[in-house]
């Protein structure tokens, strides 16, 4: 029998203060019972003696303290969850908004999973194809990882995301894909962008989108990527498929955790975020990963705008800590129309040498990789010096240096948001841009290698 009560004593919203509770354990889900018969819903946030503070999902209008009726339901928030997720598009709340029937449910799984037992994770080493040459060929995703896209306001990351939830595919016989996506704090231009850009494609099918709208209440924003964390949980655990995450923006979310701590009166920590910023991320971003004996995997590609283009905010510099690495997109390579304007010198991938190679990728992956980061990094210093001093100043290896910047920035990370490239053209665009410098100076490939692919002119 839940019981019911009419003892509300403050309300300072999004919180809400309920006196003389009994067995009420943090987390919880309750119900509002408004006079008029309308039914909103809370979250038990603390519990003080028999005060519970509950956090409302909706706003507080209408609310009579006298006269509402407020009922605990004995479990924290719940996904109803099955396969007929794939293909669907849900609120932040896990509620379907595309129209069609509610989910019927295989299971109900508590959106608050743990992240997962070190000693459980088996280690991340199959590579996961994305269409996308910078990451691909630089800075490869691996099965298993956490790799941050750290953005900038108003650059492409969103046409980015699009773009590797439609073309991201794992290599090998017997692989069932998935891409659970989760849009938070977005507006509702971007939230029609992505579900129309998946539907053209046809990547709904295998895609579960949740899309939680600017205007949405800031507790929704906290539980959306929560409810896709658990989704993939259950498509990767429980139905053995390879389900990559992408959630965007989790800067968005941060907001919204520092909006509800200021509201609860917490002691702020740096930038006013609250001092569990940190553990409350690690909470999310591990529950990503392989695990021992099972098949299936979690690969999680957050999305976050740098406020002011600073990558020491607290929202990356923590992000960074917790993740295996990043993709950094670049403010001057988007001026200079590079799309997408992926900055591959800063950006880094920690798992990338486990994930290529033979039977991965190719044999001359490692080499081709490191020759062409070294080859821009020189390249560019040699465009700054041409700015400097002239092009007359430079010696004639470092005017082919130039050269191959410049090229390498238009042709192998410039490619737009339609190509989807295969490793293979990856890899032998990269074999193209390498022919532009004198043979002596591929000092980070194998000979073999350089016999094998190297295009003779």
């Amino acid at each position: 029998m839940i019981k019911e009560y009419k003892t509300i004593k403050e309300i300072a919203s999004p919180l809400m203060v309920v006196d003389g509770v009994e067995n009420v354990t943090y987390d919880e889900l309750g119900e509002l019972e408004l006079p008029n018969g309308q039914v909103r819903r809370c979250k038990v946030l603390e519990i003080e003696g028999q005060k519970a503070v509950v956090q409302l999902f909706e706003s507080a209008q209408g609310i009579n303290l006298a006269e509402t009726k407020v009922r605990f339901l004995g479990h924290p928030q719940q996904l109803a969850v099955s396969e007929d997720m794939l293909g669907r598009v849900f609120n932040g709340m896990g509620n379907p908004i595309d129209g069609g029937p509610d989910i019927l449910a295989d299971a109900h799984m508590d959106i608050n999973g743990l992240p997962m037992n070190p000693a459980a994770r088996a280690y991340p080493a199959e590579f996961i194809q994305t269409g996308v040459s910078a990451i691909d060929g630089l800075n490869t995703l691996v099965r298993g990882q956490k790799l941050p896209i750290f953005s900038g306001s108003g650059l492409p990351h969103a046409a980015l995301a699009a773009q590797i939830a439609r073309q991201a595919r794992v290599l090998g016989d017997n692989e069932t894909f998935a891409v659970v996506f989760a849009a938070i704090g977005i507006t509702f231009e971007e939230s029609e962008y992505f579900i129309n850009e998946f539907r053209r494609t046809g990547a709904i099918e295998r895609t579960v989108v949740f899309s939680n709208l600017a205007n949405d209440p800031a507790v929704e924003r906290i539980a959306t990527p929560r409810m896709a964390l658990t989704a993939a949980e259950y498509l990767a655990f429980e139905k053995d498929m390879q389900v990559l995450v992408i959630l965007t923006d989790i800067t968005n979310y941060a907001e919204a955790l520092r909006e509800i701590s200021a509201a609860k009166k917490e002691v702020p920590g740096r930038r006013g975020y609250p001092g569990y910023l940190y553990t409350d991320l690690a909470t999310m971003y591990e529950r990503a990963g392989r695990r021992q004996g099972k098949k299936g995997s979690i690969t999680m590609l957050p999305i976050l705008t740098m406020p002011e283009d600073d990558k020491t905010h607290p929202i990356p510099d923590l992000t960074g800590y917790i993740t295996e690495g990043q993709i950094i997109l670049s403010r001057d390579l988007f001026r200079k129309g590079i799309i997408p304007p992926v900055d591959v010198l800063p950006s880094l991938s920690r798992l990338k040498d486990k994930g290529i190679g033979t039977g991965k990728t190719r044999e001359d992956h490692a080499g081709t990789m490191n020759q062409l980061f070294a080859a821009y990094s020189r390249g560019k210093d040699a465009k700054e010096l041409m700015t400097i001093l002239g092009e007359a100043a430079l010696s004639e290896d470092d005017k082919l240096y130039a050269k191959f910047a410049e090229e390498f920035e238009k042709v192998y990370v410039g490619q737009g948001n339609s190509t989807n490239r295969s490793i293979e053209e990856t890899l032998n665009i990269g074999w193209d841009l390498l022919s532009i410098l004198p043979v002596r100076e591929l000092k980070r490939i194998k000979p073999e290698y350089i016999e094998k692919y190297l295009p003779k002119k």
